[in-house]
């Protein structure tokens, strides 16, 4: 049997010395690596010859964070598999990994033998996701079909309007801005209200900015 050397990133340190006392205790795992930033841990990778196939990385951590130790791995190491171990169970947070190139996404309170697995997966098969992180995902891809859904219902000039009124403008100001009269801007903004099902100002910025248009 195959043993599967293993890179531990994660500055707490109660949590990384923990872990690799678990993984110790299976002869199917050596732990090769354990650093607390990923500055140290790309520092000592590019000097050793004993490279790891699995990294477990923590995403909050000073200097360098799991998202762009990640990055740099992908770039550098591609076929180091990481494995995202975190208390993050943000959905942005998720994407911002997957796409760095994590090939598996855990929160720390999970079972052993679901970290197993997914090591196990990982450096097998590539990947490994749990039915949270799939869960989440199918969150994110149904809100962004709807985002789609609601911006392809605006019109040319009504997006225009929502860029104006991402500015310090008044309504009468987009309207000199726009060549248009004060009265059908006011149209545009009860039409973007009702399409984006928001009921002021505020709320148009936050979509604005959520969908880059300002």
């Amino acid at each position: 049997m195959k043993t599967i050397p293993i890179a531990i990133v994660d500055d707490h340190t109660l949590m990384s010395k923990a872990l690799e006392n678990m993984i110790a205790e299976n002869p199917q795992y050596k732990v090769v690596m354990n650093h607390p930033n990923g500055e140290d841990f790309i520092e000592a990778l590019e000097k050793t010859a004993d490279l790891p196939a699995v990294v477990l990385m923590d995403i909050n951590m000073p200097f360098k964070n799991g998202i762009e130790t990640t990055e740099w791995l992908s770039e550098n190491h591609p076929d180091i598999k990481v494995i995202a171990l975190t208390m993050e169970d943000d959905e942005k947070v998720l994407i911002k990994m997957l796409k760095a190139g994590a090939k598996g996404y855990l929160l720390k309170d999970m079972q052993p033998s679901i970290l197993f697995q997914a090591i196990d997966t990982v450096f097998e098969k590539g990947s490994f996701y749990t039915d949270f992180v799939a869960q989440k995902l199918l969150k994110v891809k149904t809100e962004d079909l709807k985002n789609q859904s609601l911006l392809s219902e605006l019109k040319e000039r009504e997006i225009e309007f929502i860029k104006f009124a991402c500015s310090e403008l008044t309504y009468k100001e987009i309207a000199d801005k726009m060549f248009l009269s004060p009265k059908t801007i006011d149209g545009y903004r009860d039409s973007v209200f009702i399409k984006l099902d928001i009921k002021n100002r505020v709320g148009l910025v936050l979509f604005a900015m959520k969908h880059n248009l300002c």
